[in-house]
């Protein structure tokens, strides 16, 4: 019963770290990438559709992203979309096509950066928290009931607890190695 527990625990936090990197992704570092724009949604007949749905969008360099429509009426609603994410460039409209030319970051866009990531980094230790929360209370529900010991359920914790603590440890690992990333010119 406990090995359930544990096994829920890690498999939860682990699901909160995976997050944690994709939310990273969002995050722009010196090379500009596509995945900046993915939680952009484009107007596509009256429906909010992810813009990689509705277009090719490639990195084209290190400061450059193209976004090509399949539909070619669709250009004035994907940079209407691209201007209301507020993703920190204007959108240039050639007709045919969206491009996004992403200025070298400063420092200070760097700093505000980390912040934007360290902020990430508390979500999922808060989450990764509420696992332990829940585990605990399984545990707690199983020794009301009586089917397990008070040593038992002590015990439970404290590796809940030991699972919990290498959890956040490797959420400030992942944190770190994007802080470096996001920091270095």
């Amino acid at each position: 019963m406990l090995n359930e527990i544990y096994d829920y625990s890690k498999e939860h936090m682990e699901k909160s770290i995976e997050s944690l990197k994709k939310d990273y992704g969002t995050l722009r570092t010196g090379k500009v990438t596509t995945k900046v724009l993915d939680n952009i949604k484009v107007n596509y007949y009256g429906t909010p559709t992810d813009l990689s749905q509705v277009a090719t969008v490639l990195a084209v360099d290190a400061t450059t992203i193209s976004i090509t429509p399949w539909e070619k009426n669709m250009v004035g609603a994907i940079e209407k979309a691209i201007q209301e994410a507020n993703i920190g460039v204007n959108p240039n409209n050639d007709g045919s096509a969206v491009k996004l030319f992403f200025p070298p970051m400063t420092m200070e866009q760097r700093n505000d950066t980390v912040k934007k990531a360290k902020g990430m980094t508390e979500d999922a230790k808060v989450a990764i928290r509420n696992i332990r929360k829940n585990s605990n209370d399984k545990i707690k529900k199983l020794h009301k009931d009586k089917l397990i010991t008070d040593d038992e359920s002590k015990k439970g914790e404290a590796e809940v607890q030991k699972i919990t603590d290498a959890y956040v440890a490797k959420a400030d690992e992942v944190l770190k190695a994007k802080e470096k990333e996001i920091l270095t010119v």
